[in-house]
């Protein structure tokens, strides 16, 4: 098990996460400090060849009693237990207060420098706790460099990595925190 801290540029938020690669998954825990509120989420992946780093399961908890249960399995997305067609063409899940997730389509789409991707996420809001489908590009323009673009929106940000494709430096909004800091 492996730990990261990340700390919110603009929030002040800081998150703590433990990631377990075994042969047969990816499990992923995380504790979201966000100074009133702190949120838990757990998330699963999928490990196969054809399927790695693939969301399956999210599980998100909030200190004020909000929950989300999030799964997809093929194009079959549930938000809840509901059905969730509006979300078939998503296979990555983005979670607004987490750099994590833009771990899943980094090493799932594995991009040769200079290549791009266009993706569908499912875009979780950690205000509102809503799931809504979300346009994406990311383009890779070094072996440590992503630009990350709204395909619906004007965002645009280069991003940085580790050898793992865990985000260091996503700037104005987080920034990976050494141990004891």
């Amino acid at each position: 098990m492996t730990t990261y801290r990340w700390r919110g540029l603009g929030t002040g938020s800081v998150e703590h996460l433990d990631l377990l690669a075994r042969d047969d998954r990816v499990r992923a825990r995380s504790v979201v400090d966000l100074g009133p509120v702190r949120l838990e989420y757990a998330m699963e992946l999928g490990t196969e060849q054809g399927d790695a780093w693939t969301f399956r399961v999210l599980r998100l908890r909030s200190s004020d009693g909000r929950q989300l249960d999030l799964s997809r399995e093929d194009d079959d997305w549930r938000v809840d237990g509901a059905a969730r067609p509006d979300l078939a063409e998503a296979v990555d899940v983005d979670l607004s207060f987490s750099p994590f997730t833009n771990t899943l389509p980094i090493r799932r789409l594995d991009l040769a420098v200079g290549a791009a991707a266009d993706i569908v996420t499912a875009y979780v809001d950690g205000e509102s706790f809503e799931v809504s489908p979300d346009p994406q590009r990311y383009t890779r323009v070094d072996t440590d460099r992503y630009v990350y673009e709204s395909r619906d929106g004007d965002f645009l940000r280069e991003i940085s990595v580790d050898a793992d494709g865990l985000v260091v430096d996503y700037p104005g909004l987080f920034s990976r925190v050494a141990d004891g800091g």
